[in-house]
């Protein structure tokens, strides 16, 4: 029986309950196990973060979307202004608010990402069947947007904190 065989038959002899509480430390498992360093990962995450906002994100937003404390987002931000890969704008709305976008370089460096990630998910995912590997992306992306929402959301001012 292959490690693969194995894994699947533990994961299917799982209750309901311990497949749900480990999919959390799987998550993290997943990030922590992407191609590349972690300088990669972070600066990956800040352009993915910067693509995901067509209309701009500022360097407070891109702190909340990480999770970052504002000022690690703003070194962050800072070394990928160096290297080229994202500028700093005026909003087109809001002249007083300054955005970031990705720049040409930027843009391919997310893109050259993007293609280590899904060679990586090929090759972990080698011996599962075409339906497995579609049902499984097509779930982590709707996971992905569900989870984005549910992010907004909790990070939305409510009344009462603009009441402080």
């Amino acid at each position: 029986m292959s490690n693969t065989t194995r894994a699947s038959a533990s994961f299917t002899a799982m209750q309901d309950e311990q497949l749900l509480d480990a999919i959390g430390p799987a998550l993290s498992r997943l990030r922590r196990r992407t191609p590349g360093s972690s300088k990669d990962l972070a600066r990956n995450v800040l352009l993915n973060v910067i693509y995901d906002a067509p209309d701009g994100i500022t360097v407070g937003e891109v702190a909340v979307e990480m999770g970052y404390l504002q000022s690690a987002a703003s070194r962050l931000i800072s070394a990928c202004i160096a290297e080229g890969l994202v500028r700093r704008a005026a909003d087109q709305s809001d002249g007083r608010r300054t955005v970031l976008e990705l720049t040409e370089d930027g843009e391919n460096e997310r893109r050259r990402y993007a293609t280590a990630q899904r060679r990586a998910y090929e090759e972990i995912t080698h011996d599962w069947s075409t339906e497995d590997r579609l049902q499984f992306a097509r779930l982590a992306l709707r996971y992905s947007n569900d989870s984005a929402a549910y992010s907004r959301g909790r990070n939305a001012p409510t009344a009462r904190d603009d009441t402080s």
